[in-house]
């Protein structure tokens, strides 16, 4: 299941906690765009609030993305990570929540 950012809510967050896929973020800034703070998190949900694109920006700067597929069931299909090199990893996960390792 694809969704198109066109559709979905952007929020801004300070950190995230853990390590398990999608990130979940902590800290929800109040301010529409938090434009006093260095690094902060760009987040995107879609209308059943999962989250579907992930952006760490630095400075104005997009320094590591993590974009997100899920199945019908509501499960993590597949994590896209860019880091600050533009070096991409692809992630895939059963139904279940199973990695599928490459």
């Amino acid at each position: 299941m694809n969704t198109s950012i066109e559709n979905c809510k952007c929020r801004y967050f300070t950190s995230y906690s853990g390590v398990k896929l999608p990130l979940k973020l902590v800290n929800q800034l109040t301010d529409m765009v938090p434009e006093n703070r260095n690094t902060y998190f760009r987040a995107y949900f879609d209308p059943e609030e999962q989250l579907i694109l992930c952006q760490k920006l630095v400075y104005g700067e997009i320094e590591l993305q993590h974009r997100y597929t899920y199945y019908s069931n509501h499960m993590l299909s597949q994590a896209e990570i860019t880091d600050a090199d533009g070096e991409v990893t692809v992630l895939s996960f059963t139904e279940t929540g199973e990695s599928l390792a490459d």
